[in-house]
């Protein structure tokens, strides 16, 4: 073999081994390419899952929310209740305060009226002295009836324990049965509560 001969036989060698390269070369950059390629599809398949924990933990918070909500507002409802129902106490104590502030002073005055009522009933002479009493009598009564004080209806009405304390019975053909056929002493009302009872006889 010749010097040119081998060259040439160098030169094939040299040429079929860069070619070797060149295909390893560019099975590594395919690899690397497919690599890629599968991360990529991964990342995108992970994708939905994340949005789709992320979308749930939402709801949960959501929910937990509307339930704080739901039970505030009940608590709200309950305390507005309970200040309205405090405050229609508050009002009825007030106005029972005014109403029967003065009850202890009323019903002491009874006893002075049962004795004008006693001192009216006897005759006198003087009538000059009668009329100024029963215009004084009128005067204290006009007084009291300002103040809320009611008498009880009790003659020839219908027995009533609420307002009646009979002490007596009677058969008088008068009236009838459970009927009130005397009053012995005269009830009250002030304001509609009864301060004392009318003491009355009852027919049988």
């Amino acid at each position: 073999m010749n010097n040119e001969e081998l060259k040439e036989e160098l030169n094939r060698e040299g040429s079929a081994a860069e070619e070797k390269e060149a295909e390893s070369a560019g099975t590594g950059d395919g690899d690397r390419t497919g690599e890629f390629k599968e991360a990529a599809e991964a990342e995108k398949t992970a994708e939905p899952e994340e949005t789709g924990k992320s979308g749930g933990a939402e709801s949960v918070a959501a929910a937990e929310t509307t339930e704080e909500d739901e039970a505030l507002n009940t608590k709200y409802m309950r305390l507005m209740a309970d200040f309205q129902n405090y405050k229609r106490r508050v009002e009825k104590e007030k106005s029972d305060i005014y109403a029967f502030a003065n009850e202890k002073l009323v019903s002491e005055q009874l006893a002075v009226i049962d004795n004008f009522e006693r001192a009216l009933m006897v005759e006198t002479a003087d009538t000059g002295f009668a009329e100024g009493m029963k215009l004084i009598f009128k005067q204290l009564t006009d007084v009291l009836e300002k103040a809320g004080l009611e008498e009880i209806k009790a003659h020839g009405e219908d027995f009533d324990p609420n307002f009646h304390n009979a002490v007596m019975t009677e058969d008088n053909p008068e009236f009838e049965s459970g009927k009130v056929t005397e009053v012995l002493q005269k009830g009250y009302m002030l304001n509609k509560k009864v301060i004392r009872p009318s003491m009355v006889k009852v027919n049988n």
